[in-house]
């Protein structure tokens, strides 16, 4: 269009006139001499041109209707033949054709000027560059004179120059292209007309062309004339040629047809030529090709006549004009293109020369990368019966061609193939080596037994770029590289796979759309099946041999992208065979040479070493070769069961293996059946590697655990983690898969895990994992739909499980643990969570079933590994059921039974941390998932906590297991409402059932509510944990059972108490007793490991003992809290009598531990409260032991209110089950004291039994109850006594004496005396001795305030507290015991110690003395003569004083003595006349006389402090006397008085005695005693008051004997001082001296204060007479005597009186 413009604007216009009119003139210049005709023609010419300038307005046209004569001077200067004229004139013409200024004749006028320039060789290049102007500016040309200027170029390209003949030969090119081009622009212009139907011509006819429009009509002349040309015919239109080249006519065929394809497909005439003419020509050509045979007519005088040899330039243009025919024309030709392609096929034959061989293939090439074009073979040729299989051998060709580049030629042809291609090679080494010098070239390359063929980069993938083809100056065949032949087939190839894939997955693709929106099914698929089959044998060999041949990893690459995607192609189209086959090469090549997969053999058996024979080519499939040219980057060992050596992994087989991971990957869909060949390849592989399964299935590399280990390289090392991740990926793609791939999937894993299990069966081999851990993945990834494939998986990894292979078995177990959690984590629809419960769940029924159904589907794995015996199978099932709870124990629902089914079994022979874990699940299940299971699974939770305490491997898992126990009983009391509704509802459904069936409804306890059988079976594994063989458990259970019925047994009905009371209670008891009374006697050394056992427990029945105790304890306290509840059971006496018979004969058992406890029972069944009547005080519950914990704040519950709880519980109970209390009948309070009847005479066996002295001697071995023991029975006495005291009788009270003097009197054994004794010095007593005394105390006090028919027992006390005081000097006997003191027992020795009964008489005593003080009065008291018992019983100690075994006792005695007859003397002397007292008197003196005057000697170490004090006593006891006694004495028998009277006389003289020795007399002289004697005696002797005058004949004989035997004193005192000078005298008799003086003062105070007319004078007489004597005393030198002289003498001076008269004092 520009140029146009530029043309024909007037600029241009003006230009042209301008230039024309200058070149004119130059010519007028130029030929002004030489040639004048010219000259005139310019000049004229130049007018011409001004002329039409001024006269037109559109010059151009007007120039082009007189061009004729416009170019007429420049034609006539070309004629001169002058170099220089003819150039201008060429130019100048030019000029005007290039502005379109030249009409049709001027044209012909020009073409036929420039033929004659050509003959005389002038200008030739100028010339063709005109004729090219000439015909691209414009179409004026045409027929013949467009022949001429086509035959002038012809011409041209035959010159002898060189420049000439080639810019000829691109002319003649180009004006062919315009000749086309002109008659394509004439079919665009009348396109739009409507056609006329071409006549019918006969086929002779070659010329008929009228038809034809004229720019068609020379095309077509021209192409005729060519043919004719080439085929070495003459031409008819091309006129004038003298000579052709047959390389040049097929040039330009071949760009005829490759350029203007339309023009012969859209005219028949055209395409009549392409048939008749140009494929004759062809196949006429190629004959020589397709004789010649390579070595035959080599110079050979043999062959009958010699062949023509093929001539490379020719037979090349043929292959190019036979791949245009093929890729434009196939539809027209389709017969003529199946010869050509038989040729071509031929062409690749061995025989044939190597360039021939090269340029075919580029043909072959050509084709592949059109894949359209193959189907269009397939559908002509394939497809058709007796049609030749045209694509099958084009595949099956190269492929024998391929092969047929490996195999070595046999000798004789070995130079003319190979040696040039070898000498060549180190020319052409650039094209594919990479490195150079050095030697080592990785060059790209294929190996194969020895015969080696470099790669070379050929052509960019999907396009045929040829170089032989290409070149078209060559006349000598080149020699062709090494391995070029090989590249292009191998390009071809691959292009041919890739073409025909993407073809056929493009269509599928569509199919499947148009399927999609409902539209018509397409028909493609028979062909595609047809072109796979036709093609897959051919690409296999092939593909397999250069796979095993290849040394390039590109290469490898390439062979195994076709490999796999000819594979998954055949899978989409369900061509098994030739999935599995293309499957099997790439799984071989996966694995080592020669490696022993039998999987893959068995497969591909149909395949391997079978020869298909193709039209007589024989295509091989070769097994891989052996010998090995790859970098090898892995060695381990192979998967087999018997042991093999090492194999060897090489790069290539890993690049395999990723092929194979590809193929899976992304292909899985389509894979089928050949999973199994792809899985066992990988499997194999993976274990070569070492690769080890991981968490969740993914295999991470690993160490092997046998053998030499796994060698890797560092190449490899780096890999792994790739393929491992691809491994992974691989199985999780699985979710993409449809349900019929995923069920073959895992078919194939269970296969595979099958023969592993086989192969691992008697090793103790590492076995392979890889199915395990992969069906795991597989799993993990399709939860969404999990039941389908849920079954097979898990029923396969179960028995994974049972395998003796541990690593098999650990990992069957993790897979199946890992899928049970996963898939109850996964967020199913509809969710699990929502079948929580199915009786309540309303709605879609059938939704719930199914979830509820996939729980147990889910957990039924689960539950079946309970079965495997193996303990690590069964750790990971406990570590999985701890998760899932851990997880999703809040939405376990229905799954539950089976959650703690698992959880329960347990056995004793599974090992302790197996239990654990159990027990580790349990626990979490009591803390956090009670109130989310369904009611009906407590019992459950029950039973399996009770089989955790029975287990015997882990005591500590046995105690925390009763604790769940409490944890349990709690959680049913917080929830008791909810709970007995749900079970209620529960129950309602199983007994419709039950009915429906006609059974009955069979559950334990079953009349009770199914709440109450609920705390029935708590209670009954409590029982059985009650009497386990461990102490520890026994004790922790007893505790735990009796806590909970303690704390929550309100809950329960009363009919449910009848069964607590006999099925559990004393059912328990019995129990117990049983075992506790045969238990082993023989001492345990230590308790398992190194524990210690504390002596207490160190034998069976020691620790059963304990067990008794806590049981019965337990029992009693029930008894004693409830007995509200258990009083209106109706059997109530006779449980009671049942208990105290327990408490009894465990009261009896030789075991101290249980009988103090069974006392303790007993002592708490007595604090029973009976209950009240009035309203206002709080019911039972006050002495219910309920623990402060459990209750909520008691609101003072009236009696309608028995349960401690909140209203709403307690009113619904009451209203469940009318439990109203009732008012105890009248009659209760009678039943009552029979109960208290019955334990009193319990309690009577009891100590009658125990106190019981041993029949024996003194046995060592003889039992002897223990001091807690009998403290404990005695300290029951008190409450019992409280509640029989109405009746209690003299009888009874006689029995109460003889138990407790038994008591009393029992020893304990030497080893418990320093517990239960203090120090024997300190006074104490002991507990025992204090609850005997507390029980009299108690009984005196109940007399005391109780009727006076009571008092009677006043006596009895008395009697029974006096021999208690007896015990002070007389210690009691128990039976024929020998006991020892206390003070001489040896700890170690198993003595009998008698207790220090001493602290127990003196307290007994003081009772005695308070009561006495009480009841002095009481006729009782009196008539039973207590106080002459009293003194009887004192006397004893009295008379023994300083023998006494304490010298308390004698002491507290005597003031014991003092106080009772300080209240007793006055009662006795009111009495006196009754007689009562009458042989007390008697006894009264006997002690006197026994004590004052005692038979025992103070000890020696008796201070004179203490003596001091014992000498006040003394002088207490004469006042007592003389206050007491001497006042009254005319109402006191004589003979006492007498003896009292003899006693005072004897006690006044006693001091002096002179039977002390000389170290005792200082302070054994009683002197106060003697002087208060003196004085009592002499007061009573002066008194006015004697009564009798022999008393007072008594006195003074006293006085007398006193006076007389002072004297004697005296005077030995001076004489023995005189003598003794200046030495002191004995301290003996200073004392003796001082005594008398101190008895003189004495006796003169006395005589002053008594009336003088009682005094006779004789005694007068003989005091005076000892003044002399006194006097005599005064010159004693010690001061001592000296003082007490001067007491002596002072008296006297009342005496010294005037005399009266000298009256001679004789004797009165």
């Amino acid at each position: 269009m520009s140029v146009k413009m530029s043309t024909t604007s007037p600029e241009a216009v003006k230009k042209l006139l301008e230039n024309m009119q200058t070149d004119l003139r130059s010519l007028s210049m130029e030929c002004k001499k030489k040639f004048p005709p010219v000259k005139e023609a310019a000049e004229s010419g130049i007018v011409k041109i001004k002329t039409i300038a001024a006269r037109n307005t559109d010059i151009l046209t007007a120039l082009k209707e007189n061009s004729s004569e416009v170019v007429q001077p420049f034609l006539m200067g070309c004629g001169t033949k002058e170099p220089k004229i003819t150039q201008l004139c060429l130019a100048a013409i030019q000029r005007l054709m290039s502005h379109e200024v030249v009409s049709e004749a001027a044209a012909g006028n020009i073409i036929n000027m420039l033929w004659q320039l050509m003959e005389n060789g002038l200008e030739e290049l100028k010339l063709l560059q005109t004729v090219l102007v000439l015909l691209t500016t414009n179409t004026v040309v045409h027929d013949e004179v467009l022949s001429k200027a086509i035959v002038l170029c012809f011409r041209l390209h035959f010159t002898k120059d060189n420049i000439t003949n080639n810019t000829a030969a691109a002319t003649v090119r180009q004006v062919v292209t315009v000749v086309f081009e002109r008659m394509v622009a004439e079919d665009e212009r009348f396109k739009g007309m409507a056609e006329q139907p071409p006549a019918i011509q006969g086929n002779s006819n070659r010329r008929s062309v009228s038809t034809l429009r004229p720019s068609a009509k020379d095309a077509y002349m021209l192409f005729q004339d060519l043919c004719q040309l080439v085929n070495a015919d003459a031409p008819y239109w091309l006129v004038g040629m003298t000579e052709m080249t047959r390389t040049f006519g097929l040039e330009l065929l071949e760009s005829v047809l490759n350029d203007f394809p339309g023009v012969f497909l859209q005219h028949q005439e055209f395409s009549f030529l392409l048939k008749e003419r140009v494929c004759p020509l062809v196949i006429k050509l190629f004959s020589p090709n397709i004789k010649f045979r390579q070595g035959s007519g080599s110079g050979s005088s043999a062959s009958p006549a010699p062949v023509e040899k093929p001539y490379f330039p020719i037979c090349m243009r043929l292959l190019r004009v036979v791949s245009v025919l093929i890729k434009h024309f196939y539809s027209l030709l389709v017969t003529e293109c199946e010869i050509f392609l038989s040729l071509l096929v031929k062409f690749l034959d061995g025989e044939k020369p190597q360039w021939l061989r090269a340029v075919a293939v580029e043909s072959v090439h050509r084709l592949c990368v059109q894949p359209h074009l193959l189907r269009s073979f397939c559908q002509s040729y394939d497809m058709k019966q007796h049609s030749t299989k045209v694509f099958r051998d084009i595949v099956n060709a190269l492929g024998s061609f391929i092969q047929s580049l490996f195999i070595v030629p046999s000798v004789g042809s070995v130079s003319s193939t190979n040696t040039p291609a070898g000498l060549s090679l180190s020319a052409q080494s650039g094209v594919g080596v990479v490195g150079t010098g050095g030697g080592l070239t990785t060059q790209a390359a294929f190996e194969y037994r020895g015969t080696w063929i470099p790669l070379m980069t050929v052509s960019v993938q999907g396009s045929a770029k040829a170089t032989y083809l290409e070149m078209l100056d060559k006349v000598e065949p080149p020699s062709i590289p090494e391995g070029y032949a090989m590249s292009v087939a191998f390009s071809a190839l691959l292009d041919l796979v890739r073409g025909i894939t993407s073809m056929i997955e493009r269509e599928l693709a569509k199919e499947e759309e148009a399927v999609a929106r409902g539209g018509p099914e397409p028909i493609g698929p028979q062909v595609w099946e047809e072109m796979v089959n036709a093609c897959w044998c051919g690409l296999l060999a092939a593909l397999s041999l250069l796979l095993d041949a290849s040394t390039d990893e590109t290469a490898t690459e390439n062979i195994l992208k076709a490999e796999l995607t000819m594979a998954s192609l055949c899978g989409r189209l369900g061509l098994v065979t030739p999935r599995d086959a293309f499957i099997t090469a790439i799984c071989k090549a996966s694995l080592p040479p020669h490696y022993a997969l039998t999987a893959l053999y068995s497969n591909a058996a149909n395949l391997s070493n079978k020869t298909y024979s193709i039209q007589g080519q024989n295509v091989q499939i070769i097994s891989p070769s052996s010998e090995s040219h790859q970098h090898v980057v892995a060695m381990g060992q192979p998967l087999t069961s018997q042991p093999q050596g090492t194999v060897v992994l090489t790069a290539k087989n890993i690049q395999c293996m990723r092929t194979l991971l590809n193929l899976a990957h992304c292909h899985g869909a389509v894979l089928g059946t050949s999973w199994q060949l792809v899985l066992a390849t990988l499997q194999h592989l993976v274990w070569i590697l070492g690769l080890k399964p991981g968490v969740g299935g993914g295999l991470k590399p690993g160490r092997a655990v046998e053998g030499p280990s796994t060698v890797l390289t560092t190449a490899v090392m780096t890999d792994l983690p790739v393929i491992s991740n691809i491994l992974s990926r691989l199985f999780e793609s699985s979710q993409y898969l449809d349900d019929v791939s995923l069920h073959h999937l895992i078919n194939a894993l269970c296969s595979l895990s099958m023969e592993a299990m086989e192969m691992a069966y008697g090793t103790n081999k590492e076995p392979s994992l890889f199915a395990v851990a992969k069906l795991l993945e597989t799993g993990l990834v399709n939860m969404d739909r999990i039941e389908i494939l849920w079954r097979p998986l898990t029923a396969h990894l179960l028995e994974v499980c049972q395998h003796p292979n541990a690593r098999m078995r650990e990992w069957g177990a993790e897979a199946i643990t890992s899928l049970i959690k996963a898939g109850l984590a996964y967020k199913h629809d509809p969710p699990l969570s929502q079948n929580q419960n199915h009786a309540s769940v309303v709605g879609d029924k059938r939704e719930n079933i199914s979830c509820g159904l996939l729980h147990l589907l889910l957990l039924n794995p689960l539950k079946e590994l309970s079965n495997v015996l193996h303990a690590d199978i069964r750790q990971k099932q406990l570590e999985c059921v701890l998760q899932v709870l851990q997880s999703q124990g809040d939405s376990l629902g229905p799954g539950w039974p089976l959650v703690l089914g698992v959880i329960g079994a347990i056995r004793n022979d599974q090992g302790e941390s197996l239990i654990r874990t159990a027990f580790q699940c349990l626990q979490l299940v009591v803390t956090d998932f009670l109130p989310t299971m369904p009611c009906t699974c407590l019992q459950i939770v029950v039973d399996v906590a009770g089989s955790f305490g029975l287990q015997n491997q882990e005591l500590n898992i046995s105690l925390t297991s009763i604790g769940l126990l409490w944890n349990i009983s709690d959680y049913f009391f917080q929830r008791a409402e909810i709970i007995t509704e749900e079970l209620e509802k529960e129950e309602a459904i199983l007994l419709q059932q039950a009915c429906d069936k006609g059974e009955t409804l069979n559950r334990p306890f079953h009349p009770a509510p199914p709440f109450d059988c609920l705390w029935l079976c708590l209670y009954a594994k409590l029982g059985e944990l009650c009497v386990d063989p461990r102490p520890a458990v026994r004790k922790s259970a007893g505790q735990t059972m009796f806590s909970t019925i303690a704390a929550h047994g309100t809950l329960l009905q009363q009919p449910t108490w009848h069964i607590v009371v006999w099925k559990v209670l004393f059912h328990l008891l019995n129990c117990v007793r049983k075992s506790s009374t045969t238990a082993d006697k023989e001492k345990i050394e230590s308790g398992g490991g190194n524990i210690l056992i504390h002596h207490s427990r160190d034998t069976a029945e020691k620790q059963w003992a304990e067990t008794w105790v806590l049981t019965l304890a337990g029992v009693a306290r029930i008894f004693n809290t409830r007995k509200y509840l258990l009083q209106q059971l109706g059997d109530f006496f006779k449980a009671w009598e049942v208990l105290l018979d327990h408490i009894q004969s465990a009261a009896l058992s030789k075991n101290n531990e249980v009988s103090l406890a069974a006392l303790k029972s007993f002592q708490e069944i007595l604090q029973l409260v009976t209950p009240v009547k009035d309203s206002d005080k709080p019911d039972t519950l006050g002495a219910m032991d309920i623990p402060p914990v459990l209750m909520e704040p008691l609101t003072a519950p009236g009696p309608g209110r028995p349960l401690p709880r909140s209203d709403s519980l307690a009113e619904r109970l009451a209203q469940r089950y009318s439990t109203q209390p009732q008012l105890p009948p009248p009659g209760e309070e009678q039943d009552d004291s029979a109960l208290w009847w019955s334990a009193w005479s319990t309690w009577y066996r009891t100590g009658t039994e125990c106190t019981r002295p041993p029949s024996g001697g003194g046995d060592k071995l003889a039992f002897v109850p223990s001091q807690p023991f009998l403290t404990a029975l005695i300290q029951i006495f008190p409450a019992l006594y409280q509640h029989i005291a109405t009746g209690f009788s003299m009888d009874d009270l006689r029995k109460l004496g003889i138990i407790l003097h038994g008591a009393v009197s029992v020893p304990i054994s030497s080893d418990a005396s320093p517990f239960i004794l203090p120090s024997y010095t300190e006074a104490v007593l002991t507990s025992l001795q204090e609850a005997v005394l507390t029980a009299l105390d108690v009984l005196q006090k109940a007399i005391c305030v109780g009727p006076e028919t009571l008092q009677v027992m006043y006596p009895a006390i008395f009697e029974q507290l006096l021999q208690f005081v007896e015990f002070s000097c007389k210690p009691p006997q128990y039976g024929k015991m020998e006991t020892k003191h206390v003070a001489n027992a040896k700890y170690n020795q198993a003595e009998w110690v008698a207790l220090n009964y001493v602290p127990f008489a003196e307290r007994s005593l003081e009772v005695v003395v308070d009561l006495y003080q009480k009841t002095a009065c009481h006729k009782a008291v009196i008539a039973e003569k207590v106080l002459q018992n009293i003194i009887k019983t004192l006397r004893v100690p009295l008379g023994l004083k300083y023998a006494c075994p304490a010298e308390s006792t004698w002491k507290l005695a005597v003031s014991s003595l003092l106080k009772v007859l300080s209240i007793g003397l006055p009662v006795a002397r009111q009495q006196a006349s009754s007689g009562k007292f009458d042989t007390m008197w008697p006894k009264l003196a006997h002690a006197f006389e026994d004590f004052l005057f005692t038979k025992s000697t103070p000890p020696d170490n008796l201070s004179i402090q203490e003596f001091q004090k014992n000498e006040a006593i003394d002088v207490e006891v004469v006042q007592l006397i003389s206050t007491e006694i001497l006042p009254y004495a005319n109402f006191i028998p004589k003979e006492f008085v007498g003896q009292i009277m003899a006693m005072l006389n004897k006690g006044s003289i006693h001091s002096q005695s002179s039977s002390f020795t000389e170290a005792e007399i200082d302070i054994r002289m009683r002197e106060e005693f003697s002087k208060v004697c003196f004085e009592t005696l002499l007061q009573f002797s002066f008194s006015n008051k004697v009564s009798t005058p022999q008393e007072g004949y008594i006195s003074r004989m006293a006085l007398a004997v006193l006076l007389q035997r002072a004297q004697e004193v005296l005077h030995r005192y001076v004489e023995d001082e005189r003598l003794s000078g200046r030495c002191p005298l004995p301290r003996q008799q200073v004392t003796e001296i001082i005594f008398v003086l101190k008895a003189v003062s004495t006796l003169m105070d006395s005589l002053k204060k008594t009336q003088p007319e009682n005094v006779d004078g004789n005694t007068w007489a003989q005091v005076i007479a000892l003044y002399p004597t006194l006097v005599e005393c005064i010159t004693c030198s010690s001061a001592e005597v000296s003082s007490a002289l001067k007491e002596a003498l002072g008296p006297f001076k009342d005496l010294m009186q005037p005399p009266v008269s000298k009256v001679q004092n004789g004797e009165s």
